[in-house]
């Protein structure tokens, strides 16, 4: 077992990946560390006190975890190209009665100096960043304080800046994972390269632990992730639908339906490129969507939670890796027993 790991007893070198937006319920990140792995809390789309309710949750089980946060890294939008595209969408919020946002582009930084002053002040096991960077000093300061920093990478020149900063392991992210990609550089087009084949190009690229993410379904994806030199893999779709998952009702019959029959990378929800299953949605809008995030975040969110709280697939952001028709109804301490039997 790698020493990454070993220092929090963790016996499965297996992890609940952090999806924002719902499904990384304290539930399920307990139950990931109670079957010998290790969740992570989603603190992306949260504020510093919603976060600190789920720290508490998941202290109270006695449990290992970390924790995931944004860093801000936005997209620029034009108010010209953000205004064309809010006219677009306008026959989609007309049928539910919605106003969408007409402010212009709006901006913000996910409450990131809260949330980062809670782990400071509350220290967790791990914490890992995604989207961007964070700078020197955070990375150092959350290290003081006991706790082991994780940076979200897709590209070998990306690890090697990880590791300039100052983090300690590395989350090499495959095109094929479900949600946005953890790009450092989202306005230019995502690469397509196999889970093995990326690991293998980090691990020449940096001394870094690595943990492997993006399409492991099933247990021949994650011992090929670990042959190829990761110290775990990492899960994310194949938990969609477990008992502890948070994922909406639409969402998680949706992986199983037969009209979702696959997956596509879109910038049309949110203005960064995420992958979902393929919908009206997806279709309609993929191409005419702009670059812009967290502007697009904001002028669609109305929507999307319309359309939920309707059951409307066409215009829910089903977020999916392609290994999407393999997460089941169950426990989660099940997926991670069946993902974990070729190790």
């Amino acid at each position: 077992m790698s020493t990454l790991l070993t220092g929090l007893g963790i016996d499965r070198p297996i992890l609940a990946a952090p999806m924002a937006g719902g499904p990384s319920t304290p539930a399920l990140v307990a139950a990931a560390a109670r079957a010998g792995g290790l969740g992570f809390l989603a603190g992306g789309y949260k504020s510093a006190q919603a976060l600190a309710g789920q720290l508490h949750a998941v202290e109270a089980e006695g449990v290992p975890f970390g924790v995931n946060l944004f860093v801000r890294n936005p997209v620029p939008i034009s108010p010209e190209e953000y205004g064309r595209y809010a006219r677009v969408l306008r026959e989609e919020a007309d049928r539910y009665g919605l106003a969408l946002p007409d402010t212009g582009p709006r901006d913000d930084d996910d409450h990131w100096s809260e949330k980062i002053g809670l782990l400071r002040a509350h220290p967790v096991p791990w914490v890992s960043f995604t989207f961007g960077v964070p700078g020197g000093d955070v990375i150092a300061s959350l290290r003081r304080a006991g706790t082991t920093v994780l940076q979200c990478v897709t590209t070998p020149d990306e690890a090697r800046r990880a590791a300039e900063a100052g983090a300690d392991a590395l989350i090499v992210q495959a095109p094929a994972a479900g949600g946005h990609s953890a790009t450092l550089n989202p306005d230019r087009p995502i690469g397509s390269v196999a889970l093995p084949d990326l690991v293998a190009a980090v691990r020449a690229a940096t001394a870094l632990p690595v943990v492997a993410t993006g399409g492991i379904a099933v247990p021949e994806d994650a011992a090929a992730a670990l042959r190829a030199g990761a110290d775990a893999a990492m899960v994310g779709t194949a938990l969609l639908r477990t008992e502890e998952s948070g994922a909406s009702a639409p969402h998680k019959a949706a992986l199983a339906d037969p009209a979702f029959d696959s997956t596509v990378l879109t910038r049309a929800f949110t203005g960064r490129p995420a992958r979902a299953l393929r919908n009206h949605f997806t279709d309609r809008y993929s191409d005419s969507a702009p670059a812009g995030y967290p502007a697009l975040h904001h002028l669609t969110s109305g929507l999307r939670k319309a359309a939920t709280a309707a059951g409307d697939t066409r215009l829910i952001h089903l977020w999916a890796g392609t290994g999407y028709r393999q997460a089941r109804i169950e426990p989660v301490s099940r997926t991670i027993e069946r993902l974990t039997s070729r190790l």
